[in-house]
């Protein structure tokens, strides 16, 4: 896994030069949405078992078939399953915004993950969807915006003022490793 420093350094290492005045400022900017990175991953991981588990909700709510028998979701045993890929997914993410870079959500998540599912009888559309579930949640969470209707008493917020510009960067950055994701899967 290589965050924004080491991929700077590895580059500039594979081309025997020094990081120069574009490199710097990438870094630099870096390190300035630092605590903005950091507020973005406490808010998702801090959140994530609602998140995986609202995500799966919705996906069995669109496709009621997952939970009758001979479903994806259907006995304990593959719903369970289902709830640990989320997880697992969500977790990758997370790994790879807190980085900066996709390359460990791509060799340690994605790789081989849409055979993986195949060879399972998993139907794509249904882990897409659900992926996308994720991937609105994590834009309203990282924005510090998670919806009070749905969540009632179980709404956790960061508490930290944002400002939507500030964020959108991050949310972009994050729904970009969510896209990765669901073309893996498609």
């Amino acid at each position: 896994m290589l965050d924004a420093f080491s991929r700077a350094v590895v580059s500039a290492d594979a081309s025997t030069s020094t990081i120069t005045g574009d490199g710097i400022s990438k870094l630099k900017g870096f390190i300035a949405e630092g605590n903005k990175r950091l507020d973005a991953v406490n808010a998702i991981a801090s959140n994530a078992s609602c998140m995986v588990s609202d995500a799966v909700a919705g996906m069995i709510c669109e496709n009621q078939g997952l939970i009758q028998a001979g479903g994806n979701c259907y006995p304990n045993r593959r719903m369970a399953a289902c709830l640990r890929d989320g997880e697992i997914i969500l977790r990758y993410v997370t790994y790879a915004l807190l980085a900066g870079d996709a390359s460990v959500l791509d060799d340690r998540c994605l790789n081989g993950l849409k055979e993986t599912y195949a060879a399972l009888g998993v139907p794509s559309t249904s882990t897409v969807r659900a992926v996308q579930i994720m991937k609105a949640q994590a834009a309203a969470h990282i924005q510090d915006n998670p919806s009070e209707a749905r969540a009632g008493a179980r709404l956790r917020k960061m508490g930290t003022p944002v400002v939507q510009d500030r964020c959108a960067n991050l949310v972009a950055e994050a729904s970009s490793y969510f896209d990765r994701v669901i073309a893996a899967l498609s």
